[in-house]
């Protein structure tokens, strides 16, 4: 099989093309979208391939069939008509207030007047919608045809800003004011499309553009943008040799929009370069108002794993009202599981969408939850080398230090280790920060497992309880008593019942009891 050129960092679909990189066709549905209406929202995490799926539908409109040669569109598209199209970005740099985003906004409206052979009216620059206005209006009489109005990054300079409430109010009235002018020009517009990571409400945003088509949860356009299992296994497949293809699909798959699942396409084309599983796109910058936010509302760090949005909560979002679900949804900690009717409601099951997230985060916020960078990860490693050779003699002693290691002056000055999910949350961040297989309230037919482990050929059920003082041997008395270990007994590997107990008064465990079965 011949390999071709990794598309990393490529945003314009003419280079991919003439470069001969690998591209996976996402034609079919391009035209499904093109055709099938004219005004569309589109919400994905950062690297997720919006611009350039942005720029194909431009090469589309504008009618450069060369690119599209062998793909599925090329014979179903009329390419004698060719459609005028304006493009937007905001994803360059950062805007720091409303007089810099006015500038950035005048800019490239110059620029694509410029590019349009339009000439520049000096008089607008004091009236951004009069000339975004004139600029569509001049632009479908020049070319008679109707224009194409493409937005990437719509929301950027609001996110950028998010920290900063005055200065986000600041640029939403800003954008309000330009894209309020796509409403009024409706009669002179084609096909226009916005994307961005977050979905700010129409109410605080675009004032009155209702005919906005969000297709974030669409399940017909789920795979619009990322990979998918089947785009691994044909068109990467000569990348594919010498890497586990389970794994892969454990590290990197998962995102789901109620469709079909897909890979991040960052990870999967860094994966093929570097040859080795890494958290390349966390690493790209995860933001800190994120990990603030977490703790700041005492975020139980298991639930994550299981949180239910309705679709009200996940397309809520704005500055003066960041729903913690809505916020890990859009920002691609957390994805859709499954789908749940009731009555006329829906409602959406939440997780994170791959090892990668899941242990990344969890590594950071292991971090933040005891105050020691470097212990948090020695501890980590230690665990995993505990659980190789199921010394429990060490878990114990490990467990104890998991708390130990925490200085007595951060307790006492940190609201985050008075919440009632705190001690929990540390035991079960040490587990995830290093990418096990874990089962959170696994249940079975007698009750709920708190954590069950799946890691080299073992089992392990663990329940974690938080008592006064004295350690009385419930927590494993309940995995006993409820026969817990019945649902594994299948697998036929050796299964570990492991109670913790721990004492918030003594800030540590207090009772650890294992039995192997």
């Amino acid at each position: 099989m011949t390999r071709k050129k990794l598309p990393i960092g490529i945003q314009t679909f003419a280079k991919i093309r003439e470069e001969n990189c690998y591209y996976v066709d996402k034609t079919p549905l391009i035209q499904r979208l093109i055709t099938g209406g004219t005004h569309y929202f589109l919400s994905r995490p950062r690297r997720f391939g919006k611009s350039l799926l942005l720029d194909t539908i431009a090469e589309v409109f504008e009618g450069n069939q060369a690119l599209f040669k062998g793909l599925d569109i090329e014979n179903k598209w009329d390419w004698d008509i060719c459609y005028p199209v304006l493009r937007f970005s905001f994803g360059a740099g950062q805007l720091r207030n409303r007089q810099e985003l006015d500038r950035r906004i005048i800019d490239l409206l110059k620029q694509n007047q410029q590019r349009l052979g339009l000439a520049c009216d000096e008089d607008w620059k004091s009236d951004i919608p009069a000339c975004f206005g004139s600029l569509i209006r001049e632009t479908h009489a020049k070319f008679k045809q109707k224009v194409v109005i493409l937005i990437d990054e719509y929301d950027k300079p609001i996110l950028d800003n998010i920290t900063k409430s005055n200065v986000a109010k600041e640029m939403r009235e800003g954008l309000r004011n330009f894209y309020s002018v796509i409403k009024d020009s409706d009669a002179h517009i084609q096909f226009a499309m916005l994307t961005g990571v977050s979905k700010f409400s129409k109410v605080s945003l675009f004032s009155g553009l209702n005919q906005l088509q969000d297709i974030t949860r669409s399940k017909e356009f789920s795979a619009i943008c990322g990979y998918t299992d089947a785009d691994l296994d044909t068109v990467f497949a000569p990348e594919l040799a010498g890497l586990d293809r389970d794994e892969i699909r454990t590290w990197y798959n998962g995102y789901n929009w109620t469709g079909e699942a897909v890979y991040n396409p960052f990870d999967v084309l860094l994966l093929f370069k570097e040859r080795e599983f890494r958290a390349f796109w966390f690493e790209t910058g995860t933001p800190t108002f994120l990990i603030d936010l977490l703790t700041q509302r005492q975020v139980f760090m298991p639930d994550l794993a299981k949180r239910v949005g309705s679709e009200a909560l996940l397309s809520s979002f704005d500055i003066d009202d960041i729903a913690t679900e809505a916020l890990m949804f859009q920002a691609g900690y957390l994805t859709i599981q499954s789908v749940q009717r009731l009555g006329v409601q829906l409602r959406y099951v939440l997780g994170y969408p791959n090892r990668e997230v899941e242990s990344s985060l969890n590594e950071v916020l292991l971090r933040r939850y005891t105050a020691n960078d470097s212990t948090s990860i020695q501890l980590s490693s230690r665990l995993y080398e505990l659980l190789l050779v199921n010394d429990f003699d060490g878990l114990k002693q490990l467990f104890t230090a998991f708390y130990a290691s925490i200085p007595n002056d951060w307790y006492r000055n940190n609201p985050i280790a008075q919440y009632e999910g705190y001690y929990a949350s540390v035991f079960y961040s040490y587990f995830a920060s290093i990418g096990l297989d874990i089962r959170l309230e696994d249940v079975t037919n007698r009750g709920r497992i708190d954590m069950t482990v799946l890691f080299n050929d073992n089992i392990y059920i663990i329940e974690f309880k938080v008592i006064e003082q004295n350690p009385d041997g419930s927590a494993l008395a309940q995995i006993q008593a409820r026969n817990y270990s019945d649902k594994y007994k299948a697998h036929q590997q050796p299964i570990h019942l492991i109670g913790v107990e721990f004492s918030k008064e003594a800030k540590g465990v207090v009772g650890f009891e294992v039995i192997s079965c």
